[in-house]
């Protein structure tokens, strides 16, 4: 009774998988407006059905933008006043110094339980290593200005750990771990009898 219960159980096993074949293949051809785009106008053939993208990418993108909006620009400030030397007041933020951090020394994007790695217990140390003015001279698209230059010394200890699962599992801690950035926060200060909007004549 044993070897005939086997025999008639693996052409019953076989028939399952390819029914849960079928079914997901079937599937996969008929999500979204698949058939809409094939029946209506220009047909694009593969390009019509979906294909899973990395939430990586996306996440990648939007890291873009964040950092072109806060910290790839030069503010125009207003004229430096009489009286004593500009002094900046604006030390980079922890998120600058981390945004500064992964650019240099990227941690994300690894691979799931194969190759990991994370940054534990995090301490910023900013350092204001020079703050000058350059003489006047006319810019391009913005006239008569002057540039001021603030540089910053930003030291980050930290511990690196990193999740290695293949071939060998095993797991590496640098506990005193540690980066230095050099971060410019220059702006320019507009120069002589302008005009900035800021009291509107109407």
């Amino acid at each position: 009774m044993q070897p005939h219960a086997q025999q008639t159980f693996a052409p019953r096993r076989a028939a399952t998988l390819a029914m849960g074949l079928i079914i997901g293949a079937s599937s996969l051809c008929s999500t979204g407006c698949f058939w809409g785009l094939q029946t209506l106008g220009p047909s694009i053939g593969m390009l019509s059905i979906p294909v899973p993208v990395s939430p990586y990418f996306q996440k990648d993108k939007e890291d873009e933008f964040w950092r072109k909006e806060r910290y790839d620009r030069v503010p125009i400030l207003g004229p430096i006043t009489s009286g004593s030397e500009p002094v900046a007041l604006d030390p980079p933020s922890d998120d600058e110094v981390m945004v500064a951090m992964e650019k240099a020394n990227p941690v994300q994007g690894g691979w799931p339980f194969l190759y990991e790695r994370n940054r534990n217990n995090v301490r910023i140390v900013k350092e204001k290593i020079a703050d000058y003015v350059d003489p006047p001279r006319v810019y391009p698209l913005i006239g008569p200005a002057q540039q001021h230059h603030a540089h910053y010394k930003c030291t980050v200890y930290y511990e690196d750990v990193r999740n290695i699962g293949w071939p060998v599992p095993h797991r590496l801690v640098d506990q005193d771990a540690r980066e230095v950035l050099y971060i410019d926060h220059n702006h320019l200060h507009m120069v002589g009898n302008v005009d900035d909007g800021s009291q509107p004549q109407f």
